[in-house]
């Protein structure tokens, strides 16, 4: 089967008249996603888009060019990213976030050093998918009770409206997702948030008092320059060293709810590098190299936590416009970038934001938390691991529990390691420690180069 010549390749700049539209595409097939992270973490929308913006810039550049890559917030990191804000508010997080970049930048040396088969033997998919499975059944009870309760009460109160809002959000996430075509099936998640919001509005759970705010100040500005000063707004930037000392924050506490994360990350990384080489026909694993890409996310996720942002990471929804449309372009890819951060600083952007009911936003988290979990399931079935072999069953029998049970262990009076990065650490060690390593790999293709030399010959036919 002959693989469709690309439209824009890598390094192709396109014409001025369709740059925008091109750039528009791929900021709308992350807007959704990007967006709720923040949304239920307690960050700043427009934060989370000026850092996506400006991350994926740098990763651009790290990979000097040759990467057709977006980053967006990610959803690995939202439940440890609400412990950790609640014990050690959002300068916490952000420390958190700073270490897990920290790790990025450790295995991409390891990687230019030694290769990928460490990883490998550290992160098999006997381990992998089974914690990707605990990411999404953790958040679960967050989805619910948001599409079930009354936000903003002390006490769970249910609202049979607020559900209704919910489950109609998402129905139409999900009507999206399988009836849409072509670049509109990339984007369920905006079309679930718009139809729920709309229906929304008709139950009357809509506070448009923000929007409103910001239309007043628009329009009685007196000048053109009280105008744009009107509209364009300083995001709730949270720097370190300005606004918080990093040094008298961090702590082994955060250290354990928040890096165990970055190796299940740098392995999707990994995997969505190896999906991107093969829509784009170049093997991105050797040229620019792993090292290269894992550098790029990490210090993306670096600047995220330097400006008070989630952690980034690439994103499927981008690869999906790439093998739809095969514009290729970098150059896309930048202007996504940069309008990104331009949306950031738009306070009617940040206002509709704030307006989206949570029971919307829990609709579409149904879903969207279910498909993680699903992901992880998939990449147990896709790398052919036999649950017949006890080995494979007790890990994965092992982390599920401990993941989804909650099961902490107390290291001293102030230092615990809960939940999900228990999981993910006990389930490392007991790959390492039990017999029979090789079975825990399946058929080994999480690691394996992607074959895109016939790609690369059939990009040349016309």
């Amino acid at each position: 089967m002959k693989q469709r010549k690309a439209a824009l390749d890598v390094n192709e700049v396109p014409a001025m008249n369709k740059w925008l539209v091109l750039s528009l595409q791929h900021l709308f097939a992350m807007f959704g996603a990007t967006i709720l992270v923040p949304f239920l973490t307690g960050l700043p929308p427009s934060v989370a888009l000026v850092s996506s913006g400006f991350g994926t810039l740098a990763y651009l550049l790290i990979t000097r060019g040759k990467v057709p890559a977006y980053l967006g917030s990610s959803f690995a990191f939202i439940a440890p990213i609400i412990e950790v804000s609640q014990s050690s508010g959002v300068a916490g997080a952000m420390v958190g976030s700073f270490l897990a970049g920290l790790v990025y930048g450790v295995v991409a040396l390891l990687i230019s050093m030694f290769g990928t088969k460490w990883l490998m033997a550290l992160l098999p998919p006997i381990v992998v998918g089974p914690v990707i499975i605990v990411i999404g059944l953790g958040l679960a009870s967050t989805a619910v009770d948001m599409a079930m309760y009354l936000p903003g009460q002390e006490e769970n109160i249910y609202s049979g409206k607020h559900l209704m809002v919910a489950l109609v959000t998402l129905a139409i996430t999900i009507i999206a997702s399988i009836y849409f075509k072509g670049f509109f099936a990339l984007l369920p998640i905006l079309f679930g948030i718009i139809g729920g919001y709309v229906f929304a509005l008709t139950q009357g759970i809509v506070d448009t008092s923000g929007i409103q705010e910001e239309w007043t100040a628009i329009t009685s500005a007196g000048s053109f320059m009280g105008v744009l000063a009107a509209i364009f707004q300083m995001p709730e930037f949270v720097v370190p060293f300005v606004d918080f000392s990093p040094l008298e924050v961090v702590s082994w506490e955060i250290a354990f709810l928040m890096v165990p994360f970055a190796l299940v990350t740098i392995t999707e990384h990994t995997g969505d590098q190896m999906v991107l080489s093969k829509v784009v026909g170049k093997n991105f694993l050797k040229e620019p190299g792993l090292d290269k890409s894992i550098l790029g996310d990490g210090v993306a996720t670096f600047i995220a936590s330097c400006l008070g942002g989630p952690p980034n990471t690439t994103y499927g929804e981008n690869i999906g416009v790439l093998a739809i449309t095969r514009v290729f372009s970098v150059f896309v890819i930048g202007g996504a970038a940069v309008i990104a951060i331009i949306f950031g600083f738009i306070g009617m952007v940040t206002a509709i934001i704030g307006s989206i009911p949570t029971a919307v936003m829990g609709g579409v988290s149904i879903l969207l938390f279910g498909i993680i979990a699903s992901s992880g399931l998939r990449m147990l079935i896709d790398n052919q691991i036999d649950f017949g072999e006890k080995r494979n069953l007790i890990i994965a029998s092992v982390i599920l529990v401990i993941g989804v049970g909650g099961a902490f262990v107390q290291v001293t009076e102030e230092v615990q390691i809960a939940g999900m990065a228990l999981a993910a650490i006990v389930g490392i060690l007991l790959n390492l420690v039990l017999p029979g390593k090789e079975k825990g790999y399946g058929n080994g293709r999480m690691f394996e180069e992607p074959a895109v030399e016939e790609d690369e010959k059939n990009n040349q036919v016309a």
